[in-house]
């Protein structure tokens, strides 16, 4: 799979910019393509126009917070199986109950271990 990882679109949904930087070049040294949103419009946003493989939904966010923007999302016909790790710094049940309902499919705390997120993607992409 690692030559297909070339390929593989991550949408990253940050909003503090050292994250999204720190983030961006993991995913990017490990083979993917990132795009990046700062809010959860621009998210839906780049979610329709680019049907990203996956994405990594930062929760705490501006304009359209991770939940309401992952319910959007899910709603695109193209994005409805895309795999969305939710990103928070909340590490209770009742956040990720909430995440898990709103269409994530899993959830990752800051801050972030980056071998469990590559474990975690390699999961959701086989």
């Amino acid at each position: 799979m690692e030559d297909q990882d070339k390929s593989l679109t991550v949408l990253l949904v940050e909003d503090t910019e050292d994250n999204r930087f720190m983030m961006r070049r993991l995913l990017e040294i490990t083979g993917y393509r990132v795009v990046e949103a700062m809010n959860g419009e621009e998210a839906v946003r780049l979610a329709k126009a680019e049907c990203p493989h996956l994405i990594l939904m930062d929760l705490s966010l501006p304009v359209i917070d991770g939940l309401a923007a992952t319910r959007l999302i899910r709603k695109i016909p193209a994005c409805e199986r895309t795999p969305i790790i939710a990103v928070s710094a909340h590490d209770t049940s009742d956040f990720q109950s909430e995440a898990i309902r709103a269409g994530c499919n899993c959830y990752i705390t800051k801050p972030i271990n980056f071998n469990e997120l590559e474990a975690m993607i390699a999961q959701l992409l086989i």
